[in-house]
C-alpha cells in the first residue's frame, strides 16, 4: 500500500526530516513487516538492489556510524576500518541501534536520528537504480524516493565502494 508523504499515521523522525528539507518521497506500508529483504524488494515493486540498508557500526572509541548499502551486499569491513582510520569496528547490538537510532534494527532510516552520526558511509552502487527505499524509522514501513534526494536529504555522505554483493537468495532484515 502506498500512502502519501502527509499521511499522519506514518509521521516519523525521518519523514519530518525529509518534509523539512523539501525531499519528495512516498511512504510504503507492508501489511506486516517483511522477514527477508527480498520480501521487502518484492513488496514494494523494486529490485533487491533498491533497498537501501542502513547498517550501524560502533569503533573502538565507542563511536557510531551509518553505512548504506544496497539490498543483497556485504560490507567490506577492511575498506570501512581503512576509511575511518580504525582497527576495530563492530556492528552495533539491537540494544544499541534502538538506542542511538531511535529505531529498531529493520527500521533504522538515515533520518531523523536523535544525535545524527559524525560518518554516514554510503556504497556508490546505490546510485545504480533511478528510485530506492530506506527504512522509515517504523517496523514495517519505508520511504521510497530517489537515490539522487537521499544523498541531499543527508547532511555530510562520504560516497565510496565499501561493501560487495552476496550471492544468496534470502537476507534478513
Amino acid at each position: 500500500m502506498i500512502l502519501t508523504s502527509g499521511e499522519p499515521s506514518v509521521e516519523t523522525s525521518a519523514t519530518k526530516v525529509l518534509i523539512q528539507k523539501g525531499i519528495p518521497f512516498r511512504v510504503f506500508r507492508h501489511a506486516t513487516p517483511p522477514a527477508t529483504l527480498a520480501q521487502a524488494a518484492a513488496e514494494r515493486g523494486q529490485h533487491l538492489e533498491q533497498v537501501v540498508r542502513s547498517i550501524v557500526f560502533r569503533t573502538e572509541h565507542h563511536e557510531y556510524i551509518l553505512l548504506l548499502l544496497p539490498g543483497g551486499y556485504r560490507a567490506h569491513w577492511p575498506t570501512l576500518r581503512k576509511t575511518l582510520g580504525v582497527r576495530r569496528l563492530t556492528l552495533a547490538t539491537p540494544e544499541e541501534v534502538l538506542e542511538v537510532t531511535g529505531a529498531p534494527v529493520g527500521a533504522v532510516s538515515p533520518w531523523g536520528w536523535p544525535h545524527p552520526p559524525r560518518h554516514i558511509l554510503v556504497d556508490e552502487d546505490i546510485l545504480q537504480h533511478e528510485e530506492i527505499s530506506t527504512g522509515s524509522g517504523q517496523p514495517g514501513v519505508a520511504l521510497i524516493l530517489k537515490a539522487q534526494d537521499l544523498l541531499r536529504a543527508l547532511p555530510h555522505p562520504q560516497m565510496g565502494r565499501f561493501g560487495h554483493p552476496q550471492a544468496t537468495k534470502r537476507r534478513s532484515l
